[in-house]
């Protein structure tokens, strides 16, 4: 895989994550409580985190990711 792709790849999982991170603040302030909208936007934030560390621990074991040091 392209070292640009992967790099690309992690971005978007990280715009997902602050996009559902901002959702649940804003259905937080906006709904007060009454609805669900605050838990789902949260709990969707915290599958798609999980996702990103299983695919960076699983891209690391098979070797299409070389962690390397700071300035390595």
């Amino acid at each position: 895989m392209n070292d640009s792709l992967k790099t690309l790849l992690v971005i978007a999982f990280l715009i997902v994550i602050v996009w559902n991170l901002g959702a649940g603040l804003y259905y937080l302030l906006v709904d007060r409580g009454q609805t669900k909208r605050t838990v789902n936007a949260l709990t969707r934030r915290i599958a798609v985190s999980v996702a990103l560390i299983a695919l960076v621990a699983i891209g690391i074991y098979t070797g299409w990711i070389k962690p390397h040091g700071i300035g390595g």
